[in-house]
């Protein structure tokens, strides 16, 4: 019997024979087709013709791309910032939020009309070797229990962050995008506009058109032709914007009507890793590169009334092999208002201890307990307990309908305590 070794033989011989007599390239010299790249250049977005940080109709395309054809954009941190491992407390309450978000494009998408759907499919994004998660005052879920500025500083690659601000701790990398979206029309515009200033009107926490560092400087700047239109990029609105939805990872596909043709399309605030809630305003922040492809649906905007997503197994590889949780109920000591609530007025909330189908107050309980829970148990400062349910913990709706008493469940991913 012959050895399979002799049986292959000649085989392996052609191919010797082959390889020795032509000069051939590597398949790592094989390339696929050349992406457009929407580049960033300088140091911040005002430096950056590719670049912009408010909404409107008017804000010119910087490239063009053929439905199907891969592309990718090169964004910044979420704070436009100039964070770096050497930042202290001192630089995150110097941050100015008018800076944020940075976004790169707009992109049009050749064909595109206004009615369309457009389809874009997250291929890749490669994250900075540097990432930041801080606690702004003023800012975030519990912006009234952490007052203070504090900063943890995270060393990325494309598996986990991990920080000397948090030892023992390994954050696995699920990137996405937290603002993506498209540019709106005229209506649009006008329609958010008219609901956001009745809404601060009332009292309540909107951030209406601020011209002082707007960007592009000519339209929406303090000299800018629509100063007064442009609206700022915090808020989601129904062309998606700052979703901050964790799940849309790489593989998942976004789905966004067209308002105005070539649709506008525009991301940034790309988001290492993230917990579901982002309760301190911010997860793991930083620069990516992001590579995209789109295809147009038309007609399709008649299925969307806001962004949808859709995907295989992502959300199987985004749960955690081991979890804590912690529940969390409407419940509140006699005599506080809610920090989200004192625009509606106190006489009726403050006598109270219970308030009914609230899942704000549900979701800030489950936030506190699962921060006491860190506190006691992993033996993490409170600021550092806040900054992880921040970027690990995931806020759940458990029920809507046991009234008064709707229930939050927050989810501790327990595969980040790692040691080093």
């Amino acid at each position: 019997m012959k050895s399979r070794f002799v049986r292959t033989m000649p085989v392996v011989a052609v191919c010797l024979i082959g390889s020795g007599s032509i000069a051939s390239a590597d398949t790592s010299d094989v390339k696929g087709p050349a992406p457009v790249i929407v580049a960033k250049s300088g140091k911040h977005c005002k430096d950056d013709p590719n670049c912009f940080n408010r909404i409107h109709h008017a804000i010119k395309p910087v490239a063009h791309v053929k439905p199907g054809q891969p592309f990718v954009l090169e964004t910044r941190d979420g704070l436009d910032s100039d964070l770096d491992f050497n930042s202290t407390r001192q630089d995150v309450a110097a941050l100015n939020l008018n800076l944020c978000h940075p976004l790169t494009g707009p992109v049009y998408i050749e064909g595109a009309k206004r009615g369309d759907a457009l389809a874009v499919t997250v291929v890749d994004i490669a994250p900075d070797d540097f990432g930041s998660t801080t606690i702004v005052p003023g800012f975030g879920f519990l912006r009234d229990v952490f007052p203070d500025p504090f900063i943890v500083h995270w060393e990325l690659n494309r598996l986990e962050a991990r920080s000397r601000d948090m030892p023992g701790i390994a954050v696995p990398n699920n990137a996405f995008m937290g603002t993506v979206g498209v540019l709106p029309d005229k209506p649009e515009l006008d329609k958010w506009l008219k609901r956001e200033q009745a809404l601060a009107d009332a009292g309540g926490a909107v951030l209406t058109p601020q011209p002082v560092d707007a960007l592009p400087l000519n339209l929406c700047g303090a000299d800018g032709t629509a100063k007064n239109e442009c609206v700022r990029t915090v808020p989601p609105r129904e062309n998606g914007g700052n979703v901050d939805a964790k799940e849309t990872v790489v593989g998942t596909t976004l789905l966004f009507p067209c308002f105005i043709d070539g649709c506008g399309l525009f991301a940034g605030d790309v988001h290492f890793a993230m917990g579901g809630g982002e309760v301190a305003g911010t997860a793991i922040e930083m620069g990516a590169k992001v590579r995209l492809q789109a295809k147009v649906i038309p007609g399709g905007a008649s299925q969307l009334t806001t962004m949808h997503f859709e995907g295989d197994s992502q959300l199987k590889k985004l749960a955690p092999s081991s979890f804590y949780a912690v529940t969390g109920l409407p419940l509140k000591s006699e005599g506080e208002v809610p920090v989200y609530s004192t625009y509606l007025g106190g006489q009726k909330i403050a006598p109270l201890a219970n308030l009914s189908e609230d899942l704000t107050l549900a979701a800030r309980n489950a936030t506190l307990n699962m921060i006491d829970f860190l506190v006691k148990t992993k033996g993490l400062t409170r600021e550092q307990a806040y900054i992880l349910v921040s970027v690990a913990v995931d806020l759940n709706i458990s029920q809507v309908v046991d009234f008064p008493n709707v229930g939050v469940t927050a989810i501790l991913n327990r595969d980040v305590f790692k040691p080093e």
